[in-house]
């Protein structure tokens, strides 16, 4: 798979990252690094344990992972539910299926490339 099928599967903006990242080598070792991020993982807990505070740290960042990557669909439910939380409520649930599917799939594929 080449980068630029893993944006468009992922609904994810490879021109942009492109311009920021310079080359495809950049691009690839920065995506790699991804699935290590804890953010998602850290989310879910800060859910779980009906924390605020430590969900909006952990949306906020998997926003700012997402956008710098040019992960865009992720990026964008990742900013709906930062903005929530951001609010002091945790009423998220309408939008965490979403989220876990667009992190899985991202995640999914960046194992093939």
């Amino acid at each position: 798979m080449t980068l630029e099928n893993f944006y468009e599967i992922i609904g994810g903006d490879y021109a942009g990252t492109k311009s920021r990242f310079l080359t495809d080598e950049r691009i690839a070792r920065f995506t790699a690094k991804f699935p290590a991020d804890e953010s998602f993982s850290n989310l879910e807990k800060a859910i779980a344990e009906n924390n605020v505070e430590e969900a909006f740290r952990a949306a906020h960042t998997l926003k700012g992972v997402a956008g710098n990557l040019g992960f865009t669909a992720l990026f964008e439910i990742s900013q709906t539910v930062t903005e929530i939380l951001r609010g002091g409520s945790l009423d998220i649930s309408a939008h965490m299926p979403e989220l876990k599917r667009l992190y899985t799939l991202t995640v999914e594929n960046i194992a093939k490339l």
